[in-house]
């Protein structure tokens, strides 16, 4: 007598595969049977006064104007701030072990960056400081930077 050569695994695979190839089958035929004509109408969504879809179009009332010479696309450029000017800010992250920071200007609320060689004194987080930016490829550099009391 010789063992079968169909193992109890290969059986169940053989019997998982037919059984998916018979739900792909008919899910197909349930497809063919349900298919409905979507006209244009029911697949168009609009967006309404708060920019959230609906298939409702939107009232004409209530419809924004909006001029194109208003709109901005792209950062806009920080002409008006005069070059080297004092500012101050605080110091929000000062990693000593690499040499370098950040301070958030006071006015403009922007993130600076500052290396240890631009300090006159030791600075670390929380601290008052003072200091002239200049833009570099990366961004605002901070420069002569003094601590204030």
């Amino acid at each position: 007598m010789s063992k079968s050569q169909e193992t109890f695994n290969k059986r169940e695979r053989e019997k998982n595969r037919q059984r998916k190839q018979q739900d792909k089958l008919e899910k197909m035929q349930e497809r063919k049977n349900n298919k409905e004509k979507k006209s244009l109408d029911d697949m168009i969504a609009y967006v309404d006064e708060n920019g959230n879809l609906t298939s409702v179009p939107p009232d004409p009332k209530k419809r924004k104007v909006f001029r194109q010479e208003e709109m901005q696309i792209s950062i806009p450029k920080q002409e008006d701030r005069p070059a080297n000017e004092r500012r101050t800010g605080v110091v929000s992250f000062f990693n000593d072990l690499k040499g370098f920071g950040f301070i958030i200007d006071a006015i403009t609320k922007e993130r600076v960056f500052v290396h240890v060689n631009e300090l006159s004194v030791a600075i670390k987080e929380n601290d008052r400081v003072s200091f002239e930016v200049q833009n570099s490829p990366k961004g605002p550099v901070a420069l002569l930077v003094e601590v204030v009391k």
